[in-house]
């Protein structure tokens, strides 16, 4: 009889953690979408990481860094070059691109050159990244509660994605966390042809100052 018990408690345990919020009533995706979409216009910083899963035909493989609303952006990011993965460190101050290889110093471009392969800042530029990607979202649907965030399938237009994963050009169906207590994006999740994509988001609005790199 206990172990009886014990098998139903377990399962009942592990239904609860799957749909992650049974009971609750969700809230319809388009609202979700609109709440989310606002609260990303209003984020002044965060840090960011962009990791594959598989082969998917991106150049970006990986990234982590920081942002600002200014569109002052530093990290690390692996892209791959004429067939080549290079791992680069940068900082975007103002209109300057300060990056490095794993050996020699630092070199410069400008904004506008960077943005012919991947400029990580536009991703809380309002019209353009994170808050337009959510706001343009199609047929958004709420699937249920995982931990602190909703989960929802939703569908996004290349064009706008593509300013995100670069190398993207076609409308994706994908999955986003949005935080229940304040509406902003926690992780998307893109599955494309080869892979997958996640983007993941954290340390909202904490202190960020980007600078910088010193010369040599």
């Amino acid at each position: 009889m206990l172990r009886k018990l014990l098998i139903v408690a377990v399962l009942a345990l592990t239904a609860a953690c799957s749909s992650g919020g049974a009971g609750e009533e969700l809230p319809a995706g388009p609202e979700l979408m609109k709440k989310a979409s606002e609260a990303m216009k209003a984020v002044k910083t965060a840090a960011f990481s962009i990791a594959t899963e598989g082969e998917p035909n991106v150049p970006v493989k990986t990234a982590d860094g920081r942002l600002t609303a200014q569109g002052d952006a530093d990290g690390t990011i692996t892209i791959e070059v004429l067939g080549t993965l290079q791992e680069l460190t940068f900082a975007v101050v103002g209109d300057t691109v300060h990056f490095k290889g794993p050996t020699g110093g630092f070199q410069k471009m400008t904004r506008e050159q960077l943005a012919q392969v991947y400029d990580p800042s536009v991703i809380l530029e309002p019209t353009k990244g994170i808050a337009q990607l959510l706001a343009s979202a199609t047929g958004p649907r709420v699937e249920g509660v995982e931990g602190e965030s909703y989960r929802v399938a939703a569908t996004f237009p290349g064009q706008v994605l593509g300013q995100i994963v670069p190398g993207v050009t076609e409308g994706v169906t994908g999955t986003l966390w949005i935080d229940r207590a304040t509406g902003r994006l926690a992780k998307a999740g893109i599955p494309l042809q080869g892979g997958t994509v996640t983007v993941s988001f954290s340390d909202y609005d904490a202190p960020v100052t980007i600078t910088a790199p010193a010369a040599g």
